[in-house]
């Protein structure tokens, strides 16, 4: 007996290694070697080594509207938290991309072009640097005098200017006295545990990973202009007129809805102080990073809405656009939906920050606290990119993701909120609607082999529909999946451990398996695995259903572990619907059998996906005779 029993512990311990070993997911040999060094643990948490540099910044920066020139200077006090002793620093401005030598996605017109970053001056650690930035790319490699040694403090002196585009893409020039004024300062570039220097280039595609920094910074524009900023505007009476200032005062503790300056007060340049400049001062801490815009004729509108219920913290709610934007006239109401339905529901998580303001552009983009985002001619579908935009506040701003690499780590996550709230907004019929056919559904009827590479390939390495789909819609469509196999309440469970565990901090995808395999208590891999590492695409059929007519055979073409409904048709006209969760494919990834309970005459059978739309959907009926 005793020898059985030992032989069948061995069986089973043999099975369970050989299943362990068959979930586990492929880990590329950098993300392996944070393991070893402990900065990253498999329970996807930080590990007991981890650790990331931070910089303080104080920016001086002024703009003139008549030549577009935006110069600054600033100083960085930058920590090497790192074991590693620093003999280079990566010094990234993105806006190069608007050189003629840099890389783009795209054409652009000679509008968009400029002459890029001018570095006048240069000093780290009181010695004097002589950088030419006008060789640079999105990004510049500083040999340092004296290396940075771990655990220690440099600081940085720099003074810059460069040309705003006249074309506005995510920056530039709106019209011809508006600018929104992005990526407008050199920084240091990320150093991490898993990658070192982050020195891959940007385009007018990959989007950004900055470390968390604090910041004051200050803005000098001429009289009659309003800025419009990242962070809390500290010295409001000294750049407005006592009504205006007491106008944005009120706004930060009330629901109502204040007009702070209309288009006749703008016109009559009755809003600002009447010197030649003013100098506009912001404070933000623990950012990854601030962005302005700037106006002499924009309208300017406030409220605020209470974000955290526990402790009544309220958050400032602006809107900056023209008299023809008529998509901006409800967006602080918007807005104070947005916010409170983002920090109340999903992800539940109270909204961070003090401010969030839309400020009317072109590029339809996110940012800490602003987005920038174009008038549609279309108010519900205004208010539906407004809300994927807010939705970012929390990937990546309150979690620092690397955009650039990963961009499914976050546009996937503010794709899914946006439908969530969509839900609360419009009705789940109008919400399934946009989805299907604005995230869904060119993907699926696109056959182009690109479009099934698997979403762990990094964002750099794929373009066109096959970026935005595995960023975007294919992403989304595995967290809500995902949502649909634990449940509403242990899905958000484990996504606010994610999040609180990786809040200020930078998660790659690989800390997201680990950190909800842990939180859930389940080991996800085989779902990970499905939905990230494979080239499937969304596609099941009906393959039979047994002669007794009790069992149906449902094939999964496509491979995804999605949800789906089977809906039966009686004989009498009456309908059952059995909801499947993709739990059905855990064991059995392309075959599933459904056995059906009841005894009635069944004459039609319909699998329906819902949002999770079939590519081939004529398999998906079967008549029964």
């Amino acid at each position: 007996m005793e020898k059985k029993i030992l032989q069948f512990a061995v069986l089973a311990f043999v099975l369970f290694t050989q299943n362990t070993f068959a979930q586990e997911l492929y880990t590329p040999r950098n993300i392996k070697q944070a393991y070893a060094n402990g900065t990253r643990s498999k329970d996807g948490k930080p590990g007991k080594n981890y650790w990331q540099n931070r910089g303080k910044y104080n920016m001086e920066i002024s703009v003139d509207p008549k030549t577009r020139l935006v110069s600054g200077t600033e100083t960085i006090i930058y920590e090497n938290n790192s074991q590693d002793t620093l003999r280079n620093l990566v010094i990234r401005f993105v806006n190069n991309l608007h050189k003629p030598s840099s890389p783009r996605g795209s054409e652009v017109s000679d509008d968009f072009l400029s002459d890029g970053l001018t570095i006048t001056s240069l000093k780290i650690e009181n010695e004097i640097y002589k950088e030419d930035a006008r060789k640079w790319g999105t990004f510049g490699n500083v040999k340092l005098k004296k290396p940075i040694a771990p655990h220690s403090k440099i600081t940085l002196n720099i003074q810059w200017n460069y040309p705003l585009s006249k074309e506005s893409g995510r920056e530039g020039q709106i019209d011809e006295t508006t600018f929104f004024v992005a990526y407008s300062y050199p920084r240091v570039s990320v150093f991490d545990d898993y990658n070192g220097w982050d020195r891959l280039p940007h385009t007018d595609r990959q989007e950004f990973y900055n470390d968390f920094n604090d910041y004051v910074f200050s803005v000098k524009a001429p009289k009659n202009y309003v800025v419009y900023a990242t962070g809390d505007l500290l010295n409001p009476d000294e750049v407005l007129q006592p009504e205006f200032a007491s106008r944005l005062k009120k706004s930060y503790t009330t629901d109502e809805i204040l007009h702070i300056a209309n288009e006749q007060e703008m016109k009559s340049g009755i809003v600002t102080k009447q010197y030649d400049w003013n100098v506009w001062k912001f404070e933000a801490k623990n950012i990854s990073d601030v962005t302005f815009g700037l106006s002499d004729h924009y309208l300017w509108d406030a409220s605020s809405v209470v974000v955290d219920k526990k402790t009544n913290r309220r958050a400032s709610v602006q809107a900056a656009y023209n008299v023809t934007g008529t998509d901006f006239v409800n967006s602080v109401k918007n807005n104070q939906y947005a916010l409170d339905w983002f920090s109340n529901n999903w992800p539940g998580v109270p909204y961070p920050f003090s401010k969030m303001t839309a400020f009317q552009g072109f590029a339809d983009m996110e940012y800490p606290m602003m987005c920038n985002d174009s008038q549609m001619g279309d108010p519900v579908f205004a208010q539906l990119v407004q809300d994927h935009e807010v939705a970012h506040t929390y990937f990546p701003f309150y979690m620092g993701i690397n955009e650039t690499r990963y961009a499914f780590m976050d546009e996937g996550w503010a794709t899914t909120f946006e439908y969530l709230i969509g839900i609360a907004e419009h009705g789940k019929e109008a919400a399934d609607k946009f989805y299907k056919d604005f995230r869904v559904k060119g993907y699926i009827n696109d056959r182009s082999t690109e479009e099934d590479q698997p979403i762990i390939s990094m964002s750099t390495q794929v373009s066109g529909a096959g970026y935005g789909n595995n960023s975007y819609g294919k992403a989304s469509l595995s967290y809500l999946a995902l949502k649909d196999l634990l449940g509403d309440d242990l899905f958000k469970k484990a996504l606010h451990d994610y999040m609180e565990t990786w809040n200020g901090k930078h998660p790659i995808p690989w800390d997201y398996f680990n950190s909800f395999n842990t939180s859930t208590g389940k080991n996800l891999n085989w779902f990970f695995n499905n939905w990230f590492f494979t080239n499937n695409y969304l596609d099941i059929a009906i393959k039979g259903i047994s002669p007794d007519k009790k069992v149906i055979t449902v094939e999964n073409v496509g491979g995804f572990a999605i949800p789906f409904d089977v809906i039966i048709t009686y004989a009498d006209n009456t309908k059952a619907t059995i909801h499947q969760t993709p739990a059905i494919w855990e064991k059995s990834p392309k075959n599933a059998k459904i056995i059906l309970k009841s005894t009635k005459k069944i004459e039609q059978i319909e699998l329906d996906g819902g949002i999770f739309m079939d590519a081939t959907p004529s398999n998906n009926i079967l008549s029964v005779k």
